[in-house]
């Protein structure tokens, strides 16, 4: 399990924040039919909802649009990426399946409004991630973006540079097919689902469809700097 820690200004906007952390060894195989299913029983709750200004104010949605307004950054220009899923879906646009990996994650995104991070593990150097504030200047390529401004998101950094951020993960560290160690962050900046719920699910997916083994459940909580295994 990787170490985690996060800055004073994050917390500074959420202090209720928590970290659900799992890692596991995988195999990421393309997305079955059993897994869309489930993919499609999230999209139709989140049809459900009916408009995106209620999307908004789902609490771990609207809690981490206040963490981009707290970081000076315009979360309508650059959106979470659960709501942006869930725009999308209302929109009533196409999803595409990607691998069982990705799909999973985005499957408990949907479902907990929470910003999830999806991380090759053995990508990640030196075992620890630090969420900070992206810096004006500061490289980042985000997943089939390019170049990406993070001055003002919020970003883990590992001790190379920006993984993560809750917009866009970055190319260097993303979930491929020849990923054989997920590490997952799912950052609560605000409370909705029960985090140890929203980790355990996803354990629980990566055992049924990414035939995850050695499996590690955690949750941090930054303000006492305590990680606790479930």
């Amino acid at each position: 399990m990787i170490k985690i820690a996060i800055e004073p200004r994050i917390l500074e906007a959420c202090p209720l924040m928590r970290v659900g952390l799992v890692h596991a060894r995988v195999v990421n195989e393309p997305t079955s039919d059993a897994l869309w299913s489930e993919m499609e029983t999230a999209m139709a709750h989140i049809a459900a909802i009916g408009d995106v200004l209620a999307v908004n104010q789902r609490p771990a949605i609207a809690g981490t649009r206040a963490l981009y307004k707290h970081l000076g950054k315009d979360p309508n220009r650059y959106r979470g990426a659960s709501e942006a899923m869930c725009r999308r879906i209302i929109r009533g646009l196409e999803f595409y399946r990607h691998t069982a990996l990705v799909d999973l994650v985005n499957i408990v995104s949907l479902e907990s409004g929470y910003a999830i991070s999806g991380l090759d593990g053995d990508k990640i150097e030196d075992g620890q991630l630090t969420m900070g504030v992206g810096r004006e200047g500061e490289e980042y390529c985000g997943i089939g973006r390019g170049p990406v401004n993070i001055a003002g998101l919020p970003v883990y950094r590992d001790a190379v540079g920006g993984v993560a951020s809750p917009t866009t993960d970055e190319e260097r560290t993303k979930m491929t097919p020849e990923t054989t160690h997920a590490q997952i962050c799912i950052n609560a900046f605000a409370p909705e689902m029960p985090i140890e719920q929203a980790t355990r699910w996803m354990a629980e997916l990566l055992e049924r469809h990414a035939h995850a083994t050695e499996l590690e459940m955690a949750i941090y909580n930054p303000i006492d700097d305590t990680t606790t295994t479930l």
